[in-house]
């Protein structure tokens, strides 16, 4: 394979950024591969790249452009021009040499072939991960533990993965306390980072070994494409492994998704930042009418669940506010005190889109049994976008008044 065209392949040329701020690195960390004297990058969509006419130059699996160094490729299902710069950014905001999946379940499944633990020690969050683990247990025999099991239970090569921000409630976990435990064992560290993406969360300060994002998400920002990342920490020398293994599962992201990647990490921190504080604000706009019946709000919210409301927020020396020290991430969860107040409140609103997923650039709103049977019937997961907070306020107000009267 040419070694040139995957950015993961050389970690210290693609930190050269990595001296510059967030926002820079979003712009500019794939400056370095543009073949072209474009400002905006072209949209390739080609699957096969022309060998060399020279046939001195014939060399299986190397396919240099003299032209373009850094963006040579031979076929789509190993690397192609747009996912080369979309990881190379990647790579410089994250961290680590990061890859590029379908899907963020996709970027799960790649990581467990990787490591192939017997055991994975695993708490709530995303139902689609525990299905993946269910597959991988009918093909290999890996058995699923507690993620608060005792150290004792894990063995060398074995899993303690982590997701926080957790999904659907926005709650955080304290990646130094598992990373302890797993490293204790012998075990990885591995982070679903999806809720706190750059530059609300840095899981590889606090131990982690693996980083994955579900990139349609904030990554992708508009709900216009599907990706998943996986980012190893610096030292971690699969890079070779994870790009031969990823060629043969034929988990590659498309073209026209990592063109659409790198249009949308350029506003990452901006629009992260702003979702951020929005949440936070609406949360304890939420949470200080609870109990008021005199309110729409303490008549049909029973509770809501928020990083932010965690005890450990309010002390500037926690754990959580050393892991999440520039915001508590953008979406939350509102638990209604009645199953069919939760069902109906979607569709009495204007400005939140009655739809699963999160992290566009739109607010959404999704009785989460929709997607997830098995949650309480009384729970709505929200996505905070872009929007102006009062509209927003203003939004849930109304709807919440109308279920009242």
């Amino acid at each position: 394979m040419a070694p040139s065209a995957a950015p993961a392949d050389d970690f210290a040329r693609l930190s050269l950024s990595s001296g510059l701020s967030l926002s820079s690195r979003t712009v500019h960390a794939d400056d370095h591969i543009a073949a072209h004297r474009a400002v905006a990058p072209a949209v390739h969509v080609s699957t096969t790249f022309r060998y060399s006419d020279d046939p001195e130059q014939l060399n299986p699996w190397d396919n240099v452009d003299p032209s373009a160094p850094a963006d040579s490729h031979i076929y789509s299902r190993d690397t192609a021009p747009n996912t080369t710069r979309f990881e190379a950014i990647l790579t410089s905001i994250l961290g680590g040499p990061s890859f590029t999946y379908s899907s963020g379940l996709s970027a799960f499944h790649a990581m467990l072939v990787r490591i192939n633990p017997r055991r994975i020690a695993i708490g709530d969050g995303y139902h689609g991960c525990h299905g993946v683990i269910k597959v991988l247990s009918r093909l290999t025999g890996l058995q699923q533990l507690p993620l608060d099991c005792d150290p004792s239970e894990l063995q060398p090569g074995d899993i303690v993965h982590v997701e926080t921000p957790l999904n659907p409630t926005g709650e955080a976990r304290n990646l130094q306390f598992y990373a302890d435990k797993a490293h204790e064992a012998g075990a990885y560290l591995t982070v679903d980072a999806t809720f706190a993406p750059p530059p609300l969360q840095d899981p590889f300060a606090f131990g982690a070994d693996v980083v994955m994002h579900s990139g349609t998400k904030y990554f992708g920002g508009h709900s216009d494409m599907l990706c998943g990342v996986l980012t190893l920490r610096p030292g971690l020398d699969w890079v070779k492994e994870l790009r031969e293994e990823r060629l043969v599962l034929g988990s590659v992201m498309g073209s026209l998704e990592g063109w659409l990647g790198i249009r949308s990490l350029r506003t990452l921190e901006l629009r992260v930042m702003r979702q951020s504080a929005t949440a936070t604000a609406l949360v304890a706009w939420l949470s200080g009418q609870l109990g008021d019946a005199s309110t729409a709000i303490g008549s049909l919210v029973d509770r809501v669940q928020h990083a932010s409301l965690q005890p450990e927020a309010a002390d500037q020396g926690s754990w959580l506010r050393k892991q999440m020290p520039a915001g508590y991430g953008p979406v939350f969860a509102v638990w209604m005190k009645d199953q069919e107040v939760a069902k109906k409140l979607p569709s009495r609103l204007r400005l939140f889109h009655h739809a699963t997923s999160l992290g566009g650039v739109e607010s959404l709103i999704e009785w989460r049994a929709m997607s997830d049977p098995g949650v309480d019937k009384r729970l709505l997961r929200v996505s905070i976008g872009v929007e102006a907070l009062e509209d927003l306020k203003e939004d849930l107000q109304q709807g919440l008044d109308s279920l009242n009267a």
